[in-house]
């Protein structure tokens, strides 16, 4: 699956469930995309969610920036780097991020980072529009 085809399937989930949300305040949405509601109201939003596993290991992690708004990604890459194409990177560089890198291409791993995950920071970027949110990520 292209980026682009997992970003696009993914927006309409999350819309799915903010159309059922429409009635909340921004708090109480914010507080049902918490990982132990999701696995248990929406088992679907998250292949990880049918075995109660998380995508970070992080307590209090939220799953309403399921992708984060610092990714960039295009799926006909960036540029070539020592023969191999860039197709995503974090835009702010987060030390707690690295790179899946093989010999023709490399690919941002963010697994050790938290940032969008953190309430905090959700608030700060928030929008009911998924879309909007992220309307920098993809490239190209």
């Amino acid at each position: 699956m292209s980026y682009t085809d997992w970003f696009e399937a993914h927006g309409k989930k999350h819309a799915k469930i903010m159309e059922k949300l429409k009635h909340k305040s921004d708090d109480e949405v914010i507080e049902y995309f918490r990982f132990e509601n999701m696995v248990k109201n929406e088992p679907d939003f998250c292949p990880l969610y049918k075995d109660n596993k998380k995508c970070h290991d992080y307590e209090k992690l939220n799953c309403y920036l399921c992708a984060c708004p610092n990714f960039r990604f295009n799926d006909n890459g960036f540029r070539k780097q020592e023969n191999r194409t860039l197709y995503s990177y974090c835009e702010i560089e987060s030390k707690d991020g690295s790179q899946f890198i093989s010999d023709t291409y490399i690919h941002q791993d963010c697994t050790g980072c938290i940032v969008p995950h953190k309430e905090r920071y959700i608030k700060k970027n928030f929008s009911r529009n998924w879309f909007e949110v992220m309307n920098k990520v993809k490239k190209g």
